[in-house]
Formats: C-alpha cells, sequence, structure tokens
C-alpha cells in the first residue's frame, strides 16, 4: 500500500476488534507511514501531554498513566505506525527515522507547539530525534527506560532482525509463544495474563506477525548514533526514569545517559523492570505528576 501524504488528517472510527475494546483509540490520522490511531483524554483547555510508547509494545502500556494525568492535562496518546492499532503493511517504513518524522507530523496536526512529552523505550530515540533533527519543541522531557545510546540491543533482538524472514515463516503458535516469551521478559515481577494477552494480540494478527519482525529488521544503532553527540544541546527540563532491574537496558546506562543532558534529573523506580508502566504504575505516575506540575 501506498504510504499517505504527509500532512495527517483524522476522522474518529469504530473497533469490532475484543483485543482493543480495554483501551480504544477512536480517531486515525492520516500520516507519511500510514494510518495512525490515536486519542486525547482530559478538559480541552488543560495543559497538553503527549505519551510515546516502544517496541513491542503500544499506548497500551501508558493506560493508567494517561487516565490519572488527564485530571489536570490534556493528554494525547497514539499508537506508532506499524505498532498496536495503526496500519500495518508491506514495505511500511516503520524505522525509528520515519517514527520521528510522524511524531513531528501529528505534533503540527494537533497544533501543540511545546507540549510535555513522556516516552519509554523507543519513544525516546523518536522524541529525541524529533526535537534535535526536525523541530519539534517541548515544554519539557520525561524519558523512561529510554533506548538513547549505543549499544543497545540484545542478542536475541538482533537475531530476529537478522533473519526477519525466516522468523516471519513460523507457524503462527509458534510466532506468539516467541512474542509472548519475549514480551514477557520486559517485566520484574510478571505481567497479569490479561495484560500479556493485550500486549501480545496486535502481533498475532496476519499483518501483525509480518510487522513484529519488519519493526526489529528496519532498526540499528544508526539512529541513536546519529544524535547521541547532540544530548548536551538539550535545553530544557529533562526527567528520566529508569527500573532498577531493568535486564534489557542496564540501569547504568541511565546514569551514562544522565551524566549527558544538562541538568538532567535521574530517578531509579525500585524493583522495576524494563516495562516500568507494569512494573511501578503508581511510583511512575507520581514522579510524572510531579515533574509535569513543576512547569506549571
Amino acid at each position: 500500500m501506498t504510504p499517505h501524504p504527509t500532512a495527517p488528517t483524522d476522522t474518529e472510527v469504530e473497533r469490532d476488534d475484543d483485543w482493543q475494546r480495554d483501551w480504544e483509540l477512536d480517531r486515525v490520522a492520516l500520516t507519511s507511514a500510514g494510518e495512525v490511531r490515536w486519542g486525547v483524554l482530559g478538559p480541552e483547555e488543560a495543559p497538553p501531554v503527549v505519551l510515546v510508547h516502544g517496541t513491542p509494545f503500544s499506548s497500551y502500556v501508558w493506560r493508567g498513566t494517561a487516565r490519572a494525568l488527564a485530571h489536570e492535562h490534556r493528554v494525547y496518546v497514539w499508537d506508532l505506525p506499524g505498532y498496536g492499532a495503526s496500519q500495518m503493511y508491506a514495505g511500511q517504513d516503520v524505522g525509528l527515522d520515519s517514527q520521528a518524522r510522524v511524531f513531528t507530523e501529528l505534533l503540527a496536526h494537533w497544533g501543540l507547539d511545546r507540549p510535555a512529552v513522556l516516552a519509554h523505550d523507543f519513544g525516546g530515540c523518536v522524541s529525541l530525534r524529533a526535537h534535535l533533527l526536525h523541530g519539534a519543541r517541548y515544554a519539557r522531557l520525561a524519558l523512561v527506560d529510554p533506548v538513547a545510546l549505543s549499544p543497545w540491543g540484545s542478542p536475541a533482538y538482533r537475531l530476529l532482525g537478522a533473519h526477519a524472514e525466516v522468523f516471519g515463516e513460523l507457524p503462527p503458535a509458534l510466532h506468539e509463544a516467541l512474542v509472548r516469551a519475549y514480551v514477557a521478559s520486559a517485566s520484574h515481577h510478571g505481567l497479569h495474563p490479561a495484560t500479556l494477552d493485550r500486549l501480545v494480540a496486535p502481533w498475532c494478527t496476519e499483518e501483525g506477525r509480518a510487522a513484529f519482525y519488519r519493526q526489529i529488521e528496519q532498526n540499528d544503532q544508526r539512529f541513536t548514533d546519529e544524535i547521541q553527540g547532540r544530548y548536551g544541546e538539550l535545553d530544557l527540563p529533562v526527567l528520566l526514569c529508569w527500573g532498577t532491574e531493568d535486564t534489557w537496558i542496564p540501569p547504568e546506562r541511565g546514569r551514562e545517559l544522565a551524566a549527558l543532558i544538562p541538568g538532567c534529573e535521574l530517578l531509579p523506580i525500585e524493583g522495576a523492570g524494563h516495562l516500568v508502566q507494569e512494573d511501578a504504575p503508581a511510583e511512575l505516575t507520581a514522579a510524572l505528576g510531579r515533574f509535569l506540575r513543576a512547569g506549571t
């Protein structure tokens, strides 16, 4: 399918997928990388906050935080192209460079000049690239266990990316077992079965199976290498939260990153793995709320 023009438009949509009903993104924006599902919570006049998810997740990981912050903020949530409820198709560009361009498009489409941005995992790279390379402006930026420093990518991740076509031929049941084990490993405490089901479901459709390997295949270290030397240019409040039990990106990378960002506050989240939103939702949401209120 041919990607859509870079100027997004949106419509409200209805869904009949059972796995989407507990977290429904009710609008569609047409972007340069295809259709992006998005939603917004909170009062129209409230300060804007945009949440950015990572891989292999979706905006669903931000559901609790989004609902809590919506009492005082206008909260924008979206599934990156090729993820969650957003469009997936053969030949789609879902690399981190493309995702940063799409994010910049969406900010313009929403009319947000300087929102606060809260980003997790690959969402950290997406938000940093949008800011440093595409001119997206933020009031403040919170990064949660972000992909931002080289080297990154576990041996398993690199194996999947190097042999995406081979793994893409796995029978559906084996593919689902692989994805379930991979997603589950992001949590230190273990995910609730219903939560794990919800995070895995988008990758188990016919389109989703191919999309899972496509997004791994297209991402590599050059996307962080291009911006890593520019973190000293960040001139805005930055909060860096890191799960102390993260086995995907070790906590020492957080200390390294914090040292590169002027004035960065580093906040360890005790007992949390990489998926901090699931392992320590109350602690993370409280920290993000304090950070946002400091800007008002």
